[in-house]
């Protein structure tokens, strides 16, 4: 039971980008168009895994046992660093196409805060190994509903009849806003 508290608040009512609002870089830039933004959220999501299982191993085998926790951000970097430079080169390698269609965003998921605020975050929870799998993998899944749900969302309003001086970023940011309320009435339901 306590992992699917885990997964449903990680994706629904403790979103990383609707409830802590980390990631709004990719976020905002990437959800122009439904196609890069999945390709995004599962990059995102990828990483995500990655960096729970690899944070939670370094946290839990080498900082905590020997006293050393005050490395926890440095390590952190680091893992999330190498594990960001292995996607790139494994999409640059395997798609061209999709390298170029997310552009500088894919190598931003390095400083995209929501990897390291759910290293920080599992850390922080002292979730033991399977929830901290969890936890990341929903975390990436929130983050791909948000992008997708804000690409799908732009693309209608890109035939809508918005007014000159609301179009671009600031739809954009008052729909990211509207979709964050929306997002509130979850968190009633679990904490």
């Amino acid at each position: 039971m306590n992992l699917l508290v885990i997964f449903i608040s990680a994706v629904l009512i403790n979103n990383f980008v609707f409830y802590y609002f980390l990631g709004l870089c990719p976020y905002l830039g990437v959800s122009r168009k439904i196609g890069p933004s999945i390709s995004m959220g599962m990059a995102v999501t990828f990483v995500l895994s990655l960096t729970a299982v690899a944070s939670w191993m370094i946290n839990h085998w080498i900082l905590l046992p020997y006293g050393l926790d005050y490395l926890q951000i440095v390590s952190f970097i680091l893992v999330i660093a190498a594990l960001v430079q292995l996607v790139e080169m494994f999409i640059r390698k395997v798609s061209p196409p999709l390298y170029q269609a997310m552009g500088i965003y894919l190598p931003l998921i390095t400083t995209n805060c929501v990897i390291m605020g759910l290293a920080l975050l599992a850390a922080l929870k002292n979730y033991n190994f399977l929830e901290t799998v969890i936890f990341g993998v929903s975390a990436g899944l929130g983050f791909t509903l948000a992008i997708v749900l804000m690409a799908a969302i732009r693309e209608q309003l890109d035939l809508a009849d918005v007014p000159r001086p609301l179009r671009g970023a600031a739809i954009a940011l008052i729909t990211a806003g509207i979709i964050s309320l929306a997002f509130m009435g979850f968190s009633g339901i679990i904490k």
